[in-house]
């Protein structure tokens, strides 16, 4: 494979890759250096990627486990913990519904995050993201109904609070 093969095959795919590890890493920093990783692995092993179907659920299967392995680290883990503490410590008002949004995700178990960001955030079908994700299509289509029913039962609760406040 060489380099216009490489970025017209693997390389385009950095954005998604890029999206997957800040879901997972939530540091920006930490995502950018995840992807490179990822994408320096791919490229030492361009002329053996022949031999998989589906480049782009090879590569997001390696930015999972690149981001699964970084999260393992107890500083990331730290920082992780932090942010979600100081989320946590914000006000919701309807100017940041989407930054409530997203803390209620982050607080899903990893499982539901991810299958929640491969399916309503980067819109993969389930077949792949069971791909992606190496699990059962059921395994992902019941991972996803829940991670919807816990974000549901979570903002019905915290509309029914803000409508007693007013």
């Amino acid at each position: 494979m060489d380099q216009q093969t490489f970025q017209t095959t693997v390389f385009v795919h950095k954005d998604k890759l890029f999206r997957l590890a800040k879901r997972l890493l939530i540091s920006q920093d930490e995502a950018f250096d995840a992807v490179q990783d990822v994408l320096v692995k791919l490229w030492q092993m361009k002329d053996e990627l022949h031999r998989y179907s589906n480049i782009e659920a090879f590569a997001m299967q390696c930015i999972k486990n690149v981001c699964f392995n970084r999260l393992k680290h107890a500083e990331v883990a730290e920082q992780q913990r932090e942010t979600v503490i100081r989320q946590k410590t914000e006000v919701f008002t309807p100017d940041n519904t989407n930054e409530v949004i997203l803390e209620m995700i982050n607080a899903l178990p990893q499982k539901q995050q991810m299958v929640i960001h491969l399916r309503d955030v980067e819109e993969y079908e389930i077949s792949e993201i069971a791909e992606i994700m190496e699990i059962e299509e059921n395994a992902v289509r019941i991972n996803l109904m829940r991670a919807r029913q816990k974000l549901k039962v979570q903002l019905e609760k915290l509309f029914e609070y803000e409508q007693r406040q007013n």
